[in-house]
């Protein structure tokens, strides 16, 4: 599962390279044009990359909050849980054993 999503977020990151790269050639034809200045063209590519950045990173953030709340659901990460009902029930299992230990004979 894990490296489903790792593929899953990988073609996202190349599906960004190529629209970067795409976009760097609209805005390259642009200025060759004149339509915008190399100067707008290298603005608009920094609010492009920083936009993809800031996205990729929030969907980053989800996918692991995702991954987190399905193990938790599956019951992975449970370890803590488990070894504090281990020693419970050891403590439980010594405390009736000094019961049966303590009895006196029933009385006839």
């Amino acid at each position: 599962m894990l490296d489903v999503i790792k593929r899953t977020m990988l073609a996202g990151v190349g599906a960004a390279v190529i629209t970067k790269e795409k976009a760097e050639a609209a805005f390259t034809e642009w200025v060759k044009k004149g339509k915008i200045s190399a100067d707008e063209a290298k603005a608009m590519a920094a609010k492009l990359a920083d936009d993809g950045k800031a996205e990729y990173e929030r969907t980053s953030a989800e996918v692991k909050q995702s991954v987190r709340e399905l193990l938790d659901k599956a019951g992975v990460g449970q370890k803590d849980r488990i070894e504090a009902l281990e020693k419970r029930l050891l403590a439980l299992e010594i405390e009736v054993a000094n019961l049966s230990t303590r009895q006196t004979p029933p009385q006839v």
